[in-house]
């Protein structure tokens, strides 16, 4: 099979790129490798307002042509050996419309440009966008997952105490994280170099994967700052001389966070409802016997209210009709 594959792959790079890539098929493989991680650097913008990505039309031949160091090029698709071939192959794809041209209208905004023709000078918006089955596959995920969360109060007992704890575990864990990296950053960053555990866990514009990379990272601080490094090395000492001369105090504090842990596992942190409530929240609320008499009991008093308020009134009317009655008699 190596063999199979090697053979494969010479015969790849001695077939002309420019033919090879007239194949819508093999003209797709090349945008999939031109849009992972591997292909051209793109820059995000708006466009019709949606975010896009581009890209200038002399950084892409470039990358054709030569791409930059430590890149993994495909072995089935054979590499551009003249500039010509790159630009031919950037003019198919916008014919075929894998890309468009575009045009800078402000700071991150473009709009689409009425010239189709492919320019090294100018700059080009991706429309391919891949292979959709995986997110496709995510956003049937998504949507049983919604469902799912929707049907919360039908759930047994045993998944709804699973998600507690898994809910709690997580907060629980990311707080002693970002605790860490923090801690961490202080104690080097008094000594003179920035050190941060993870340091884009926390950035947006990257994929969940690319969020570990690197693992850590250190350098050295800016000019200036060695008065800053020098107070904050008094405070955090002098918490520490704190928390070990005043051990009654911080013991309180470590035991109030520890009581605190217990309750948030325990369910018991907020609690405004009786264990009875608790186990019968999934059970049917049907009124008892009792509150169905009661019931019935009031509606019974409520109506001889009523009609004893009917009866004074009817006595009324009868008095005022027999004052006017007299009062005709005596004219």
């Amino acid at each position: 099979s190596r063999t199979t594959q090697s053979k494969q792959t010479h015969a790849s790079n001695m077939v002309d790129a420019k033919e090879y890539y007239e194949d819508q098929k093999h003209l797709m493989k090349l945008c999939d490798f031109l849009r992972s991680g591997d292909g051209p650097a793109v820059r995000e913008a708006i466009e019709m307002d949606k975010r896009v990505y581009y890209i200038k039309g002399e950084k892409l031949v470039n990358f054709l042509v030569e791409p930059k160091k430590g890149t993994k090029w495909p072995k089935d698709l054979p590499k551009f050996k003249s500039r010509p071939d790159a630009i031919s192959v950037c003019k198919d794809l916008c014919n075929r419309q894998f890309m468009h041209r575009s045009e800078k209208v402000g700071k991150g905004e473009l709009e689409i440009s009425r010239v189709r023709d492919f320019d090294e000078s100018a700059y080009f918006t991706w429309i391919y966008e891949g292979n959709k089955k995986f997110s496709h596959l995510m956003t049937t995920c998504l949507v049983i997952g919604f469902l799912c969360c929707t049907c919360f109060p039908i759930w047994p007992n045993f998944l709804k105490v699973f998600v507690w704890y898994m809910s709690v575990s997580l907060l629980i864990f990311i707080f002693f994280l970002i605790t860490f990296r923090a801690l961490l950053f202080l104690m080097v960053w008094i000594i003179g170099y920035e050190c941060w555990f993870l340091p884009n866990l926390f950035d947006e514009q990257l994929g969940f994967f690319e969020s570990f990379v690197p693992f850590i990272s250190i350098e050295k601080t800016k000019d200036g700052q060695l008065m800053y490094r020098a107070g904050v090395f008094v405070a955090f000492f002098s918490f520490c001389w704190w928390a070990v001369t005043q051990p009654s105090e911080f013991d309180g504090f470590v035991k109030g966070q520890g009581d605190f842990i217990k309750d948030l596992y325990a369910g018991t942190l907020l609690s405004d409802m009786s264990q009875k409530d608790k186990e019968n929240i999934d059970k049917p609320k049907m009124p008892s016997l009792e509150d169905l008499l009661k019931k019935l009991d009031s509606e019974d008093e409520e109506e001889k209210e009523l009609s004893e308020e009917e009866a004074a009134e009817a006595l009324l009317e009868s008095l005022v009709g027999d004052e006017e009655d007299i009062e005709d008699d005596e004219e």
